[in-house]
């Protein structure tokens, strides 16, 4: 059975939309330039609503410790993961924080999967996400789809997730495509850049959920 994380969830009701309709994650981003960041004060707010059976992610960008602190502590997080960050630093923050840890693989390339592999004994689950066209870009949440031919036949050492211009339209094909044991959307459940839709979080989880 395929999940789902519902991610950059900013406002009481769109989180309890992603709950009321099935996500088995929930993400807050922390990282001002996202127009889905969430400040330390809101993510607390919101973590209280998240009852236990869903976990609660946060996603950060290349974080020095005082801000994993902080996020970890705000929002009771069940997982932190983790974009633009090399294997010997996401070691460094599973040895201190002990807690789940995903990292995000950025992919256009069959090449650009390979890099997963350094993340074995450090991760326990790699985010195959679309990789911008500029480098000091947001790191996802822009829409982008990477080509889900590029997972045909490649050896995932580790437990994984698909992202990247995920929408309630194309996510069964995803999954059937991919065979993807937990999908990750953020914009393509928006009206707008930051701002979620509570009909397309139900959509998007419904057509998760039949499969």
């Amino acid at each position: 059975m395929t999940t789902a994380k519902i991610c950059g969830l900013s406002t009481p009701a769109t989180l309890d939309a992603a709950i009321r309709h099935g996500a088995s994650h929930v993400g807050f981003v922390f990282f001002p330039a996202s127009p889905r960041h969430v400040t330390f004060d809101k993510a607390a707010e919101l973590a209280a609503r998240v009852p236990g059976h869903v976990a609660k992610v946060g996603v950060l960008v290349d974080p020095e410790d005082e801000m994993l602190e902080q996020a970890i502590a705000s929002a009771a997080l069940d997982v932190l993961q983790l974009h633009k960050v090399t294997p010997a630093r996401a070691a460094a923050i599973r040895a201190r924080f002990g807690i789940e840890l995903w990292v995000a693989v950025a992919v256009r390339t069959r090449g650009d999967l390979d890099g997963a592999h350094a993340f074995v004994g450090v991760a326990d689950r790699i985010l195959y996400d679309a990789k911008t066209p500029d480098p000091a870009a947001l790191p996802g949440g822009m829409g982008l789809r990477f080509d889900w031919d590029l997972l045909d036949g490649f050896r995932h050492t580790l437990r994984w997730a698909l992202s990247g211009g995920l929408d309630p339209a194309n996510v069964a094909e995803a999954i059937r495509r991919t065979g993807a044991e937990l999908v990750d959307v953020s914009s393509g459940v928006e009206s707008e850049p930051g701002t979620k839709d509570d009909a397309r979080i139900a959509a998007f989880l419904k057509a998760v959920a039949a499969l």
